[in-house]
């Protein structure tokens, strides 16, 4: 039987190669973009769902949350500015993905079936981010917590539930930021010398979503090239 699974923030980047990690003739896949759906509007998620289950036959066996943003909020911005770009990375980077994620426990739990969750979250999750980036590392930092928690409230109805932490990762967002703080300095704080790529994520969400033994659910893996070790 094809496990079926649904992928958002697929368009480019992490979630694209994950998408392509992921597409076997043993699976069956929906690979989301914004063009499926605004996640800063919450009502997006729940529509969205409804549509993938139609596509995949009425039933999804792994989620994984990829969408995000990465926008700078510095703290000299106006009030009202700053409040809104706090609520609007809340709301497209952890409040979309718990959604997201409810759905399917819900789902599992209505047909007695397993299920597995992949978050990713970031590096910035544990280790903070730049002053203009309190809004990110704390969504992130929160996508983690949710991870273990739905890892130990489910574990025993088979519903696992992982966290992956990228570093600086080769996308485009990743590109843009490397060069505005000065990317020899950031690549001589990475002890591999480079920055992650996009298919190194991938082939971990990978084996999350289909290999991974059922007693690392709770599990956060790093993918940092050591740039910090917790």
């Amino acid at each position: 039987m094809q496990t079926h699974i649904l992928i958002s923030g697929a368009s480019r980047g992490i979630g694209a190669a994950i998408a392509d990690a992921l597409v076997s003739g043993e699976t069956k896949v929906v690979a989301l973009s914004s063009i499926d759906g605004d996640l800063a509007d919450p009502a997006a998620p729940g529509r969205i769902w409804n549509r993938a289950l139609a596509h995949l036959d009425g039933r999804i066996d792994v989620l994984v949350n990829n969408a995000g943003v990465f926008e700078a909020n510095p703290i000299e911005a106006d009030d009202a500015d700053w409040l809104a770009n706090w609520n609007r990375t809340q709301q497209i980077n952890l409040t979309a993905s718990a959604l997201f994620c409810r759905l399917a426990v819900r789902h599992w739990q209505e047909r007695k079936a397993a299920g597995r969750i992949v978050n990713i979250a970031s590096r910035a999750a544990y280790r903070g981010d730049s002053p203009a980036h309190w809004h990110y590392a704390a969504s992130k930092a929160g996508m983690v917590a949710m991870t273990k928690t739905i890892a130990r409230a489910y574990a025993r109805e088979n519903i696992l539930a992982f966290a992956i932490c990228p570093g600086f990762t080769m996308t485009g967002m990743a590109e843009e930021y490397l060069e505005s703080r000065g990317g020899d300095a950031l690549l001589a704080d990475i002890p591999l010398g480079r920055v992650a790529m996009p298919e190194e994520v991938a082939e971990m969400a990978r084996w999350c979503a289909l290999d991974a033994p059922a007693s690392m659910t709770g599990a956060v893996l790093d993918v940092n090239g050591a740039s910090y070790v917790r």
